[in-house]
Order: structure tokens, then sequence, then C-alpha cells
């Protein structure tokens, strides 16, 4: 068979697939009468009450000298780790706003962060391709910590990494090559390669993942693709599932507290919720904007009741959501204490109390939700 006759083939194989994408996304359509906000409005339900006095700037974090791309929070502790492009990781205490660590990195362009399930070590990576992890109780100076070890064996950089919950062992992380890996933390070695070279897998940068906390086997991730997938462990030669509907890059994902959904935020502007089991998108999350000021979700976190989702955007603003009805509740971006910059990144502490906002103008500032409101919706 000549070349010519495979790239005819396989450009009629790749009309039949589009033509086919396009009457499964027609089919879902017509099964879906409604969406979440629409049958909540229909029920008579009404968005939250929410003031700026139910989220209040309690502290600023102050020490980094370069735009900060990541945070994570301790499980189990009032500790923030953020990573900055100032080459640094520094770990936080949000109660008192004290810095406990400030780890000087060999490859200063860093780009995630992430918590061991103990909090006793981070982990971080970025342009040099590789996890790196920091145990904080190395009996050294609190500036000079070594590194405990090197995860290597991605082809391009690494965007995300994330413990497995409980599991100090086990990590995620997710590439430029395209690929999510799950590491053995202790030997140094990949458990298994999602993605790559299986046709089921992204077909761009992969920019970040979210394990499912109720089972951890499964994790979502977001892609320069314009989809999330969805990826058990257990069967690393294919994705679960394809979840399309954006039209941009996925920047990020996020569970949904009851593990059997999950949000994303994109380049298009839009936050969406999926069901993880059927596939179907449940709600868009979006405002309007001029066609030529069209800000970037790069960030999102879901209280504990999944009531409220928390979304941050290339503009500054960092919108409240109420995911029942659909609507903006409260935008940080509009206070006198707002950030100045773009957000690059948020969350949630583990007991759904207070978030953190992490921007370009080298802060983050943590946001307190006010009782009985925060007894109430998180």
């Amino acid at each position: 068979m000549s070349v010519a006759e495979l790239k005819e083939r396989h450009a009629a194989a790749t009309a039949t697939v589009n033509s086919l994408r396009e009457r499964l996304k027609q089919r879902r359509q017509l099964l879906l009468d409604t969406d979440v906000a629409g049958y909540a409005k229909s029920q008579g339900r009404s968005a939250i009450s929410f003031s700026p006095t139910d989220l209040v700037c309690c502290r600023i974090l102050q020490g980094h000298t370069g735009k900060v791309y990541s945070l994570d929070w301790a499980p189990e502790r009032n500790w923030i780790v953020s990573a900055s492009q100032d080459g640094r990781l520094i770990v936080w205490n949000a109660l008192t706003s004290q810095k406990t660590h400030a780890i000087k990195l060999q490859c200063p362009w860093v780009m995630t962060c992430a918590f061991a399930p103990n909090g006793q070590s981070v982990a971080c990576g970025g342009l040099d391709s590789a996890c790196t992890i920091f145990n904080l109780n190395s009996r050294v100076e609190r500036d000079n910590i070594p590194v405990s070890r090197v995860l290597t064996g991605h082809k391009g950089y690494v965007y995300s990494c994330q413990y497995v919950p409980d599991q100090e062992s086990r990590l995620i992380t997710s590439s430029g090559d395209q690929t999510c890996v799950l590491w053995d933390v202790t030997t140094g070695q990949r458990i298994s390669v999602f993605g790559g070279e299986f046709p089921s897998g992204h077909t761009a940068d992969v920019l970040s993942v979210s394990i499912n906390s109720s089972n951890s086997n499964m994790f979502v991730s977001g892609s320069c693709d314009a989809t999330a997938r969805l990826w058990d462990t257990r069967i690393a030669s294919r994705a679960v599932r394809t979840y399309h509907g954006h039209q941009g890059d996925v920047n990020t994902v996020k569970f949904f507290p009851d593990g059997q959904r999950f949000g994303t935020g994109s380049d298009d502007s839009t936050c969406r919720l999926y069901d993880m089991r059927t596939g179907h998108q449940l709600q868009v999350y979006s405002q309007q904007h001029d066609d030529n000021d069209v800000p970037t979700v790069t960030s999102i976190a879901f209280s504990l009741s999944g009531r409220l989702l928390f979304a941050g955007y290339s503009s500054g603003d960092c919108c409240v959501w109420d995911t029942l009805v659909g609507e903006v509740v409260l935008n940080l971006g509009t206070l006198q204490n707002s950030h100045d910059l773009r957000i690059s990144c948020l969350g949630l502490s583990s007991d759904g109390s207070a978030l953190c906002t992490g921007s370009w103008d080298k802060n983050l500032k943590v946001n307190l939700l006010q009782p009985p409101f925060y007894k109430l919706y998180t």
C-alpha cells in the first residue's frame, strides 16, 4: 500500500470518527432536557445570600519575589506550601503568616507543588521535567533542606502533581509530554503511564490532575486538547472516559466532594460540572464578557458540601459560584483587598474554613469563611 493510499484511508477514518463524535454529541444533547440550574430554579430554589463579610481576608502572605504559580494546603495542619517564579518553595503557617521553610530549588522554573498526606514532605515540578521531593523533617537549616528524591521519566515539563490520599508513597504527575504518571515515591520508579502511545490518551499537554478522595484508584486530567479524561490506575492502557465541551485549554480539574462528579476550568472562560459515570455535562458556569477581554479560568475548588465553587481568573477576579443555581454570589476581585494581577492558583483548607489564593502579584491571601455561613455551606 502506497503512502498516498495510507493518507487517504487515514483521512477517511478521521472523518468517520469526527462524524460519529458529532452524532454522539447531538444524541447527548437530546437526552439533556435541562441542566442543574434550570431544574433547581424550576423547583423554586434561589441563590444563597453571600456578602463580603462572609469571606474575609485575614492574612496576606508576603515573601516571594516572583509570581506565585502554585499552592497546596497540608491535610491536617494550617500549613500552606507555595511555589514561585523566584525559584523557591515556601511553607507558611496560615494562622501566624510565618514562614516555617524556604527551600531554594535547583531549577527555578517551578510550576506545581503539593503536600504529602502526612504533611511531612512536599513535592514540586517544573521545566526540568522532574518531580522533586523534600522531607521537611530533615535535621538541617530550614533554608537548605536536601533533596529527598527526584522522580525522572517525563519527556516534557511537569505541570501538576498530587499525592494519592492516605498514601505517602504514591504520587501522580501530569506533563507537557501528554502523559500522566503514577510514581512510587519510595523507590523513585514509575508504576504506570497514562496516555502517550495509547490512542485514548491526551493529544496535547496535560495541565492538571485531581484524584478522587472517595476512590483513590480514579483520577481525572485536564489538557490543552480541550478535554478532560477519567483514568483508573488499575487500567493504565486506556482512559475510562473522555469529556468534551470546552472550547479551549482545560487548565484545572477538581473532583466534587461526593466523588461522582468533577469540575473543570478553561481558557474559554467557563467552569463546567460533569457527571463522572454518564459523561454528561451537568452545568456551565459562565459570565458575559467583551469579545476582546475574555479571562481564562486558572484554578477551581469546591466547598466541602459542594454548594460553592471558587474560581480564579486571569483577570484577578475570584468568583464564588452557587453550583446549584449557576450564579456568582461574590467576586473577591471587586473587594478592597483583592489581588492586583492574575490569580494563578487557589485552594481550600482541609476543614473547609479558609480559602487561599496565589497571584502573579507575588502574594498569597488567606480568606476566612465566617460562621454561621461556614457551618451551613461548607
